[in-house]
């Protein structure tokens, strides 16, 4: 797959996050996949396979009332890309020991998306 089409992937994916729509995520995503948000430079969450990675996506819809990642930018290479972008949400429940439901919370960040063939191996949340 060329850049133009990992770009297509890329797109999709945010599409089918920002919509709340975990089996089209997953429809993108390698058996393999591999998972991880760092934020603060600590490892916050992970996830290895499409099994872990749906329960993880799942229960972070749960989270949010509505949320929001929009593309800023995308250099890509063969294999990867990495994308800076702008992130937002608003709390549907109130964290323990954080804010309350109905928080709107906004962050930039990049996620490199790493790719076997016309799908998605890796994606790698740092903000």
């Amino acid at each position: 797959m060329d850049g133009s089409g990992h770009r297509a992937l890329v797109e999709r994916y945010l599409a089918a996050y920002n919509g709340f729509d975990v089996d089209a995520m997953l429809a993108l995503l390698a058996p393999g996949v591999r998972f991880e948000n760092h934020s603060g430079g600590r490892l916050t969450a992970q996830a290895d396979g499409i099994a872990q990675f749906r329960a993880l996506a799942e229960q972070a819809c749960t989270l949010f009332a509505e949320r929001e990642q929009r593309l800023l930018g995308l250099d890509l290479a063969p294999a990867a890309a990495t994308a800076r972008i702008a992130w937002r949400g608003r709390l549907a429940v109130d964290l323990p020991d954080g804010p309350p439901a109905g928080t709107e919370l906004a962050l930039e960040g990049t996620t490199e998306f790493h790719f076997d063939g016309d799908r998605i191996a890796a994606i790698i949340d740092r903000g």
